[in-house]
């Protein structure tokens, strides 16, 4: 599968690698592109404009800071975002370290402004490492999708599958509106991270016990 992704830091990077070993043909779209080809940690992929990754993308993936996603995405044309999955990992903080959106979430502003592009909110309440490695983990966790598009939910199950999530790691929220709970994690996530003094965590969601 072809798979566009917008942004060039971490979490893109690993999202690219993890992908890529699963045999995906991936891009990581750039804003300077040019400018970006020097860095050192860019050094063996595939680096082109965000409109280019928008065009090269069967899937999109939106790897960006919440606060500068919608921006980034009006590089690529709107025909290559009509009918597309677009996977959205990002989480928005103003300077001050709060929510960008405290009310909603990016994952419905992105649906809103692209109300043809299906969106799918995940991997936004682990870090990098976790996305593409669960089996660092000491035991199973919890991945969550929230989207309104259900054939869209299936495909980002399949990728999320090849990044090492097993089927029933993966907890289904609902629609786009859940997307506010998995970005407003964002706030307990910098409390745990601070509390075990480490970023490499996963949650999971533990049902009740049945009646035997």
């Amino acid at each position: 599968m072809r798979i566009g992704l917008v942004g060039t830091g971490n979490v893109a990077r690993a999202l690219a690698t993890g992908w890529s070993s699963a045999g995906h043909d991936v891009v990581l779209g750039s804003r300077s592109p040019k400018e970006r080809a020097e860095a050192d940690e860019l050094k063996g992929f595939t680096l082109v404009g965000v409109g280019e990754a928008g065009a090269h993308g069967e899937v999109l993936v939106n790897a960006t800071p919440g606060t500068a996603s919608v921006d980034a995405l009006k590089e690529i044309d709107p025909a290559d975002l009509d009918g597309k999955l677009l996977v959205d990992i990002g989480v928005g903080f103003t300077e001050g370290m709060e929510l960008s959106h405290p009310n909603y979430s990016l994952g419905e502003e992105i649906q809103a402004a692209y109300p043809e592009t299906r969106v799918v909110k995940t991997l936004a309440t682990v870090d990098s490492v976790v996305m593409t490695d669960p089996g660092s983990l000491e035991g199973p966790a919890t991945i969550f999708l929230s989207g309104d598009d259900a054939a869209a939910k299936e495909t980002t199950k399949g990728l999320l599958a090849d990044l090492g999530w097993p089927d029933a790691s993966q907890l289904d929220l609902g629609g786009i509106g859940t997307a506010r709970g998995q970005e407003h994690f964002a706030l307990l996530f910098m409390g745990v991270a601070e509390a075990i003094g480490s970023y490499g965590f996963g949650i999971r969601v533990v049902p009740p016990r049945t009646a035997s």
